[in-house]
């Protein structure tokens, strides 16, 4: 169930049975010469999306602009300041928590947004704290690829070139979601170089095509799939979890 596609009276409806709610969240950045810029946000979406249908939890809108000023060397790539984003959760936060949901799971799909998400749940938090009152509100975020089960068969298809960035399996997803946005390109080096960096235009010099240690020309919309079908369960069991609603019996399948 996505919120976009609901009205106002469904959502009524399903908050008297779950109080939940998913929002994907990434980033707008270069993925290297065959990777999309969302990738970052099309990866939690499409997974989210195919839980919420599985099992019927409530999905929010992605947050698709994240902490990414690293990347603004190469054209396309777009960024928010850690105030801006911080300040932007709490808008979203306070504004679903004011319908009565109290369980709220960011699904992220960026790792330069985990530092900031965190201090956007500490910001909230705080709000309770000072006024020393207990909060009734409980958020938690989790990284897509560190759901049960998706490090393995991620190893299991990319033994040897999956990277840091722009990964064989993270552009494999977007393929999955968009068979139609597939790009085939040469690269070189095959396996792209591994360092440090500091800001845009030193990562930049140090990954020209914007890879870290991946080998993305690996990725399928078929590898996709298997990456999607393992977060899709490991999610709905998760979110049954958080949520504390039981999971369809059907909704893993």
């Amino acid at each position: 169930m996505l919120l976009h596609h609901a009205s106002w009276p469904e959502v009524e409806a399903y908050l008297k049975r779950c109080k939940g709610i998913v929002i994907p969240i990434g980033s707008t950045e270069q993925h290297g010469p065959n990777g999309l810029v969302g990738t970052d946000a099309i990866c939690p979406e499409v997974i989210a999306a195919e839980a919420g249908e599985a099992d019927g939890f409530l999905v929010g809108p992605t947050f698709n602009v994240g902490v990414a000023q690293h990347h603004l060397a190469f054209p396309g790539s777009m960024t928010l300041r850690p105030t801006t984003m911080i300040a932007a959760l709490n808008d979203w936060i306070e504004s679903l928590t004011r319908h009565g949901f109290d369980r709220i799971y960011f699904l992220n799909g960026h790792g330069g947004n985990i530092t900031t998400i965190n201090a956007a749940f500490a910001e909230f938090y705080a709000n309770f704290s000072l006024d020393a009152a207990p909060c009734p509100v409980k958020l938690t975020q989790r990284n897509w690829w560190e759901l049960a089960g998706v490090g393995d068969v991620s190893r299991n298809l990319f033994p040897v070139g999956e990277g840091m960035h722009a990964t064989a399996s993270e552009v494999s997803v977007t393929y999955y979601a968009h068979p139609g946005a597939i790009k085939s390109v040469e690269m070189t080096p095959k396996i792209a170089p591994v360092a440090g960096f500091t800001d845009a235009a030193d990562y930049r010099r140090n990954f020209p095509d914007g890879r870290i240690g991946s080998d993305p020309s690996q990725a399928t919309p078929e590898k996709g799939a298997e990456l999607v079908a393992a977060a899709r369960q490991a999610l709905v069991t998760e979110l049954g979890s958080f949520f504390g609603v039981q999971p369809r019996a059907d909704a893993a399948e």
